[in-house]
């Protein structure tokens, strides 16, 4: 599954871990992508929507 959201296109970032002893190793933040059936213009279909899109509703959720 991408590590991005197709509706507003949010996705991994990276940036560096800082220890105590100010060792830089660098990391990533994945956003929370979920996996949901989605209303697209009367069709039903499977989109990875992140969770601040869902709760703002920018998208109608399928039954």
């Amino acid at each position: 599954m991408a590590r991005r959201c197709e509706i507003c296109g949010k996705g991994q970032v990276s940036g560096n871990n800082v220890s105590h002893s100010m060792r830089h190793t660098r990391r990533k933040w994945n956003a929370n992508i979920q996996s949901v059936k989605i209303n697209d213009n009367g069709t039903v279909r499977r989109a990875n929507v992140c969770t601040r899109c869902m709760r703002s509703k920018k998208i109608e959720r399928a039954i």
